[in-house]
């Protein structure tokens, strides 16, 4: 397994952890209709291109198997691909974000207890809880810091 932040991000690449993204909000956001995950999809490239630190997860030599995101202190982003949850991929993206990046802070939907546990488990605490996600939409989300 090797953790890396890519050098550049090339259309392809950022295809390919698009993919990634929609078949982990797939496996894992099931409040979200089918028509909900491929509106959101849209915007999926745009935040891997503007998120000023993109770390990336292989299991296998250029193969990507997750990616998180971060701006700051501030984890925006962690997604793994259905088959590479439970393999410690997270628990190494997190530690990474954490050591190089001081990553002590982020948000989660309230309605994905999958990823709020493994927050809890990494040690964070809800601090803040909204009625709507980021974009308004009707989807809560509870903050957490270290």
């Amino acid at each position: 397994m090797r953790i890396y932040e890519p050098e550049t991000r090339t259309p392809e690449f950022t295809t390919r952890l698009t993919e990634i993204w929609e078949r982990s909000v797939r496996a894992t956001h099931l409040f979200l209709s089918n028509s909900e995950v491929e509106i959101i999809k849209a915007y999926a490239p745009q935040a891997l291109n503007d998120v000023p630190r993109l770390v990336i997860a292989e299991e296998h030599p250029g193969i990507p198997a997750g990616f998180m995101g971060v701006e700051g202190q501030k984890l925006e982003m962690l997604f793994l691909s259905p088959e590479a949850r439970g393999k410690g991929l997270g628990r190494k993206l997190f530690q990474y974000g954490m050591d190089r990046y001081g990553v002590s802070e982020l948000a989660v939907n309230e309605q994905n207890p999958q990823a709020r546990g493994f927050c809890e488990h990494m040690g964070f605490r809800v601090y803040k809880r909204t009625e709507t996600d980021e974009q308004g939409g009707p989807y809560p989300l509870l903050y957490m810091k270290l």
